[in-house]
C-alpha cells in the first residue's frame, strides 16, 4: 500500500449522507487514504459510491460500530488520523417503535468508536496525550437534538438540549459522550449538527425521495396532520462541502451548526415538489397535488426546526450554494435518471441482495 499523508474512517459512508461526503473528501484528497466504514443496513448501498470505489485513495470495511472488537481491530489496522462520524439510525418513525436499536447504534456504537480512538491516539506507557496532536475525531448529529421552535427564533451552538424522540435522544447522548471524551481525556473534537438534508442518493423513507417515488408511481402523498410542521432543508452536496471545511479548519472543542437558510412547510414542499414533477414529466398542471393525502400524526413531532448558521458563516465561510428550490430541481432530476435505483432500493429484495453480497 502506497504511503498516504493521512488516513480518515468515515463511518455510516455507504449511506445517504455519507457518500457524499467519502466522495468529497476521496475526489478532492488524493493524497488521503479514506476508509468507508459501513455495516451496510438497508440504507446503507455502495452503489452509491460506483464512481470512486476503484480509486486509489479509497477503501471499504463492512463493520457494524457496535461491535467493539471489531471496531479495535480496524482501528488497529488502519490506525486512522481522522474519524468522520456519521453512521446512525435516523428515522424518526423506527425510533418510535424500535427505541433500543436506536441506543444501541447511536449510543455504544459512538462511544465504542471514541474507546478504538483513544486507544490507538494515547500513548499507552505513559497515559498522555501527545499522539493527540494531528488527530481529530468529527462528530456529525442533528438539530433535533434541541426539541423544537415557536413560529419565530433559532436553533444557536448555544441552544439547550430538549430532545422529544428517542432517535433525537439518542443522538443527543452521542453528543454528550463526544464533549465527555474532550473534556475528560482531551481528545480533540468537533461537533457539527445539521438541518434536513436532501438530494441524489437519499433512501425513500424521508420525505422529498417518497414523495419523488409515489408522484412518478402515481400513489398517495402522505403528509402527517395538517402539513404545517416546518423544516430547514440543507442540500447534502452543500453539506458534505461544510463538514470538508469544519474538518479541516474548524476549532477543536466546538459545535458548528450547518442549515440551509431554506425553511418550508411541508404542505408548500410537497406542493413545489409537485409543480416541478408535474412540469419535468409532461403532466397537467397540478396532477400530482390531488395525490396528497394527510394521515395521522405521528408521536412527539416536533413543530419547528430552524438552523442559524451564522457561525460557519462568519468563522469559516461557509453558505449554501444552491436555494431549494434549485437543489429540489437538482434532485428531481436524479431520481428521475435513476429511476432503476429507486426502484431496487424500494423492492423487498434489496436487503437480502445486500446481505449476500458483502459479508465479512
Amino acid at each position: 500500500m502506497r504511503d498516504f499523508q493521512k488516513t480518515i474512517i468515515i463511518t455510516g459512508g455507504a449511506g445517504f449522507i455519507g457518500s457524499h461526503v467519502v466522495r468529497e473528501f476521496v475526489s478532492h484528497y488524493p493524497g488521503y487514504l479514506i476508509v468507508n466504514l459501513d455495516a451496510l443496513t438497508y440504507a446503507g448501498n455502495l452503489e452509491n459510491l460506483k464512481d470512486v470505489e476503484n480509486l486509489p485513495n479509497y477503501l471499504f470495511e463492512k463493520a457494524d460500530i457496535t461491535d467493539e472488537d471489531l471496531i479495535h481491530r480496524i482501528f488497529e489496522k488502519y490506525r486512522p488520523d481522522g474519524i468522520i462520524h456519521l453512521a446512525a439510525e435516523s428515522h424518526v418513525d423506527r425510533s418510535i417503535s424500535s427505541p433500543l436499536e436506536f441506543v444501541k447504534t447511536n449510543v455504544l456504537g459512538t462511544v465504542n468508536l471514541l474507546n478504538a480512538a483513544k486507544r490507538i491516539w494515547t500513548d499507552a506507557s505513559t497515559g498522555s496525550a501527545q499522539a493527540f496532536e494531528g488527530k481529530r475525531f468529527h462528530h456529525v448529529s442533528t438539530d433535533e437534538v434541541y426539541g423544537a421552535l415557536g413560529e419565530t427564533g433559532f436553533f444557536t451552538e448555544e441552544t439547550k438540549y430538549d430532545p422529544h424522540s428517542p432517535y433525537s435522544a439518542s443522538k443527543a447522548g452521542s453528543d454528550h459522550f463526544v464533549r465527555a471524551y474532550s473534556d475528560t481525556y482531551g481528545m480533540p473534537v468537533v461537533l457539527t449538527n445539521c438541518s434536513n438534508n436532501y438530494g441524489p442518493n437519499h433512501f425513500p423513507e424521508k420525505l422529498i425521495p417518497l414523495c419523488i417515488h409515489n408522484i412518478i408511481n402515481r400513489k398517495p402523498l402522505p403528509i402527517y396532520g395538517d402539513g404545517k410542521y416546518t423544516r430547514d432543508w440543507l442540500y447534502v452536496i452543500d453539506h458534505a462541502k461544510a463538514i470538508d471545511l469544519v474538518f479541516h479548519k474548524g476549532q477543536t472543542g466546538e459545535s458548528y451548526n450547518i442549515g440551509g437558510f431554506n425553511e418550508w412547510q411541508n404542505i408548500d414542499l410537497v406542493k413545489e415538489l409537485c409543480r416541478q414533477m408535474d412540469e419535468k414529466l409532461g403532466r397537467e398542471k397540478d396532477e400530482s397535488e390531488q395525490l396528497i393525502t394527510f394521515v395521522k400524526d405521528r408521536p412527539g413531532h416536533d413543530l419547528r426546526y430552524a438552523i442559524d448558521a451564522s457561525k460557519i458563516n462568519k468563522e469559516l465561510g461557509w453558505k449554501p450554494s444552491v436555494t431549494f428550490e434549485e437543489g429540489l430541481s437538482k434532485t428531481i432530476d436524479w431520481y428521475l435518471e435513476n429511476q432503476e435505483w429507486l426502484e431496487h432500493v424500494t423492492s423487498g429484495d434489496y436487503q437480502k441482495y445486500y446481505a449476500s453480497q458483502y459479508t465479512n
